[in-house]
């Protein structure tokens, strides 16, 4: 396991006060975009990640607030969680998206931590963050699927050798608003649905988002198709503060007359990615919000499911946090 030093390694900071000069940072090579740091600063410390040139794009104004747009809400990347907890609209028209930004480890580290570094921070698999050499690091094999692995905080779906989690609260709260992520970069920018954004092992295991060298996500869009819908998050960890989900869930749902016009439901943790539970979201379509559908639909939501040596309490947890999600949510 890699040692814990004094010291980071040495490294070129540039502070771009533009996306545009940001961008041209970025495409040189061992570049690594900082923003509110918490995770950038992990890496660091440990020396596990040993970037030559940092691009802190803390001084980058257009990067942040929250602004009108086609009916929704744009929010800047860099906005921080605690604004985003704490701005008015959000909360009237995305209170889902205000608890999942208020679940975030602690006041002081949201007032730090940005909505775009928390949908793009890394995994938290200690094996892989600890330096050794894993899959994901490059290695080949996985030390947290061996028969005498720690792996009580690893994924029960979506394996592909490769069995760490995206551990950020706000992704599945983003995926059930439907957002749009913004990203870009020298040539182009596009535009992804949120869903889009996160990718699994199998698709490149050395990466947890699409955001590829020069690439930037530049803003979060929310529209206003979710607008004020029913809401509902939760999360479970170990502590009620600083720690990262053991599992969350975030819905969202379209009722009218007693009867699920539209759902979305999204759980963490679980997978290397927010993974939406679609079979669940088509067992709610058109029938009458009831106990007993919310108890048949945690049912559906961990069928599938293959457990690790310590993670079999996931399956209970993730069932009653999907009941929970579509029985007690509030508008």
């Amino acid at each position: 396991m890699a040692l814990i030093r004094d010291m980071m390694p040495g490294f070129d900071l540039f502070q771009p006060r533009s996306i545009d000069t940001a961008l041209d940072l970025l495409n040189r090579d061992d570049s690594w975009a900082m923003a509110g740091g918490l995770d950038s600063f992990d890496w660091f410390k440990d020396r596990i990640k040993r970037p030559s040139v940092v691009v802190d794009l803390g001084a980058i104004d257009e990067l942040r607030g929250v602004r009108d747009h086609d009916g929704g809400l744009e929010i800047g990347a860099l906005t921080s969680l605690t604004e985003v907890v704490q701005h008015p609209e959000i909360a009237a028209r995305y209170r889902l998206l205000t608890m999942a930004a208020a679940a975030v480890a602690t006041p002081q580290i949201r007032n730090q931590g940005t909505l775009g570094g928390n949908v793009a921070q890394d995994t938290r698999c200690w094996y892989y963050r600890g330096g050794w050499p894993c899959y994901r690091a490059g290695g080949n094999i996985c030390y947290a699927d061996t028969p005498t692995a720690i792996n009580r905080e690893h994924c029960i779906f979506g394996a592909d050798r490769c069995v760490a989690v995206n551990p950020s609260d706000t992704a599945p709260a983003l995926i059930a608003l439907d957002a749009k992520m913004v990203i870009r970069n020298s040539n182009r920018e596009r535009v992804l649905d949120a869903e889009e954004f996160f990718i699994g092992p199998g698709t490149d295991i050395t990466r947890m988002t699409v955001l590829e060298r020069g690439d930037l996500l530049t803003a979060i869009r929310l529209p206003a198709t979710w607008s004020g819908v029913r809401f509902y998050f939760e999360k479970t960890r170990d502590r009620q503060a600083w720690d990262f989900p053991l599992v969350n869930v975030a819905s969202a749902l379209r009722v009218r007359n007693g009867s699920i016009e539209q759902a979305r439901v999204v759980v963490n943790a679980v997978a290397p990615y927010p993974l939406r539970l679609k079979k669940v979201e088509e067992q709610l379509r058109g029938q009458v919000l009831s106990e007993e559908l919310a108890e048949a639909a945690g049912e559906v939501a961990v069928q599938g499911a293959v457990l690790l040596e310590h993670n079999r309490y996931k399956v209970p947890m993730m069932r009653n946090l999907v009941r929970r999600a579509i029985r007690d949510g509030r508008v």
